[in-house]
């Protein structure tokens, strides 16, 4: 999962409360339960308000909790919340994708001008040269467009412009009205702008909005009942934490030693400036039926699955984990018993982690009601998370 947090986590946020706050298990207390319910609380002594922890393995789940869903409240985050799952959202939108490469509606080589001629131009940009499988690998080397759009980092104008719609095609003509950053399959660079392409392909192949498509092909059939797009609306329905962020000053051009302001509540917002880059709804039940699904060989063909497992290296300041590498809408970490696969994502107020096991057979999904933990007392966002130890401790049965 990603660790740093720069502008495509978008945003910063901390409340700090001690640890064991409001804590509670859905499990016997039996070693990995405690184990799970130590690190879930060292998320909340780290400055996370509040954090939702389950993990799947062939022995059963274990579901721990810690802090607070409501801080003024000081209730705690629901057992069965729905959180904003942001950048999650890329495994559904690439595995929806591969689904339609299986039935031989597109290729990973055919170029974006092909779907979408005219879409990428201008400014160095040529969606000639740029390939379906270099979108989902993020080697197009186009622009992130949410750098053009200042108004998500700085409080006053955020909360002014939260609940305004931002299509996806504004969204690429932001991107393009700069240079790329390089030119097609020469590097690797996160770019949300790669998935919004996605999302507008998928529309223009299927002759239906990738929401419905995403649906169609992977919620539905998998039974992921609490799992959904939600479009422009701004609400999160049914039980949930509220989410917190906090913004510097400077907006997008703060550094990493900026102090934050206060914890606003951003619960309420249009998130379709995210789109098929980060705008879905889900639970840490339905996240690891998905997972496990996913790479137990249940949603792909074979040949499509391989696909979605070639990866390309990363650049270590990316995730903070040397070794890390990007697959099409799945990322290879390396950890104490090997590795395993994920896809983590930020969105204002919501923080989620992920992991599961190359064969399927384990996982684990974490919720968070914050974009950057600050610990008590602090102004800024630590150097080091403790959130990839727990995932390693779930994964590999450590700790």
């Amino acid at each position: 999962m990603r660790r740093t947090f720069t502008f495509a986590t978008a945003l910063c946020l901390a409340v700090g409360l001690s640890a064991g706050t409001a804590v509670a298990s859905a499990a016997p207390a039996s070693s990995p339960s405690r184990t799970l319910q130590r690190d879930a609380d060292l998320l909340v002594a780290g400055g996370s308000p509040g954090a939702l922890v389950e993990l799947v393995t062939p022995r059963g789940r274990v579901k721990v909790r810690s802090g607070y869903g409501d801080v003024k409240a000081r209730t705690p985050v629901p057992w069965d919340a729905r959180f904003r799952i942001g950048s999650f959202t890329k495994m559904y939108v690439a595995t929806t994708v591969l689904r339609l490469v299986g039935e031989g509606r597109l290729s990973l080589e055919d170029t974006v001008d092909r779907w979408l001629p005219g879409t990428v131009a201008g400014n160095g940009n040529d969606g000639r040269l740029i390939t379906v499988r270099q979108l989902l690998q993020h080697t197009s080397g186009l622009r992130e467009y949410a750098r053009e759009m200042p108004s998500l980092f700085k409080e006053k104008d955020f909360l002014r412009t939260r609940f305004d719609t931002v299509t996806a095609a504004e969204a690429v003509r932001l991107a393009t009205s700069k240079a790329p950053d390089f030119a097609p399959g020469t590097s690797w660079a996160y770019s949300n702008t790669n998935y919004m392409l996605a999302g507008m392909l998928i529309e223009r192949v299927t002759g239906r909005t990738w929401q419905q498509e995403v649906t169609a092909r992977v919620i539905r059939p998998l039974g992921l009942r609490h799992t959904f797009a939600p479009g422009t609306s701004p609400a999160i329905p049914g039980p949930h934490a509220k989410g917190y962020d906090r913004f510097a000053e400077k907006g997008m051009e703060a550094g990493p030693d900026d102090p934050l302001g206060p914890p606003v509540d951003v619960t309420l917002m249009n998130p379709s400036w995210g789109g098929s880059a980060g705008a879905m709804i889900s639970t840490t039940e339905d996240g690891n039926k998905f997972l496990r699904a996913l790479l137990g060989g249940k949603v792909l063909r074979p040949a499509q699955l391989a696909e979605m497992k070639r990866t390309v290296p990363t650049p270590p300041e990316w995730s903070g984990v040397p070794g890390t590498r990007y697959g099409l809408g799945l990322i290879w970490t390396p950890n104490s018993c090997g590795g395993s696969w994920s896809h983590g994502g930020t969105i204002h107020g919501f923080l989620t982690g992920n992991g599961v096991t190359d064969d399927g057979e384990r996982s684990v999904v974490v919720s968070r009601n914050t974009r950057t933990p600050v610990p008590a007392g602090g102004t800024t966002v630590p150097d080091q998370d403790t959130e990839p130890d727990l995932i390693d401790h779930a994964l590999c049965g450590t700790g």
